[in-house]
């Protein structure tokens, strides 16, 4: 029984610790994007016509870097599409390639934090970039370019100039590998995201609140921070963790307490061997050493069986994420030493009590 509980709450805390470090590594990972310091304003295609005087005028504000306008954004329930590409002249021969397009404006780019890797940006107002595009770096290994800037692909027969290429980023979830995608400079305009650089946050939010009310004042602002839209996107992890965190709480609560009533029990029928022992001199280690000792043994047979258990629950859980951690011995040592300690602890309370006992008055009572 003891073997048992102990292996199960070992097998929760090796799983509490796993999708701990599989939570921070999705939510410090470089993602090609700076998610931080990025505000979203939502129903900015209401203004209309006005939008771009809006947008001007929030650059105008202390603290707004820069501000751009598209619905499409690399964090989950933005918008999303299906497309499909192949090199010019190529549409009957190749084999098309399926990716994103995504209309962006200039501003774009900088505002989200990605990195051109090569060639260059749109350029507002200029006429030839309404036929060009910008592509990331898994769409020119899809479409085998070698020297892409220049080159020109191909989605539904109308044909693009390639004049950048973008880091890859991800705008899935890590459980994804990062697909195809090519930006079109256009509008889409339902969301009006700001670059921000502040010490005071709430103070910039009554700013740009004054200009919302200007160009709207029949509807309230509705915003939120970028970095907690992408954080939203892993609230099963968070629930998984949240619900290992309890079972393994009340799985080592239920193990401590088996433990502690077998080990009060153990103490009381060998209190007689203990009193005799202490009568013929043995010392408080001998005798703590005798007590704890049995139970260590089976603690130490649960972290053997844990161990490899815990591992493969966990391998086949990380294998639906593309990005992952790799589960490292620390982890398994660590859960073995807080079950050791929590045995310890728990154990050590009778063993001491024996340790300490008045030998006489035990054997008086014989």
């Amino acid at each position: 029984l003891v073997v048992f509980q102990f292996t199960i709450s070992i097998i929760l805390i090796i799983g509490t610790l796993i999708v701990n470090q599989q939570m921070n590594f999705i939510l410090n990972s470089k993602l090609g994007f700076e998610n931080d310091q990025v505000i979203q304003l939502y129903g900015t295609n209401l203004m209309e016509d006005q939008l771009p005087t809006f947008k001007e005028e929030l650059k105008k504000i202390n603290g707004i870097e820069s501000v751009s306008v598209s619905d499409f954004l690399p964090i989950e329930g933005t918008k999303r599409n299906g497309n499909s590409f192949v090199n010019e002249g190529r549409d009957n021969i190749d084999e098309a390639v399926s990716g994103q397009a995504w209309v962006i404006d200039e501003d774009y780019l900088e505002t989200m934090g990605m990195t051109l890797v090569l060639g260059r940006n749109f350029i507002k107002d200029r006429a030839s970039d309404e036929n060009a595009t910008i592509v990331n770096e898994t769409m020119v290994k899809k479409l085998l370019l070698k020297d892409p800037i220049g080159k020109k692909i191909s989605r539904y027969g109308n044909i693009f100039e390639i004049i950048g290429v973008v880091k890859d980023f991800n705008f899935n979830t890590l459980q994804q590998t990062v697909e195809p995608l090519c930006f079109f400079r256009g509008i889409s305009s339902t969301i009006t995201s700001l670059k921000v650089k502040s010490s005071d946050l709430s103070g910039l939010i009554t700013s740009i609140e004054k200009k919302w009310t200007t160009f709207n004042p029949n509807m309230e602002m509705r915003y939120e921070f970028m970095d907690n839209s992408f954080a939203k996107m892993y609230t099963n992890v968070s629930q998984i963790k949240s619900i290992f965190i309890s079972f393994a709480v009340l799985a080592i609560f239920v193990a401590c307490l088996g433990l502690f009533a077998l080990s009060a029990f153990m103490v009381e029928q060998r209190k007689k061997e203990i009193s005799i022992r202490l009568v013929l001199g043995a010392p408080f280690k001998s005798i703590y050493t005798l007590l704890t000792l049995n139970f260590l043994k089976l603690v130490f047979i649960a972290i053997a069986i844990a161990i490899p258990v815990g591992w493969l629950l966990m391998s086949r859980w990380l294998e639906d994420f593309s990005y992952k951690i790799v589960i490292g011995w620390e982890i398994f040592a660590l859960a073995g030493f807080t079950a050791i300690i929590i045995a310890l602890l728990t154990i050590s309370y009778q063993s001491i009590g024996a340790a300490l006992l008045k030998p006489l008055k035990s054997l008086r009572t014989e």
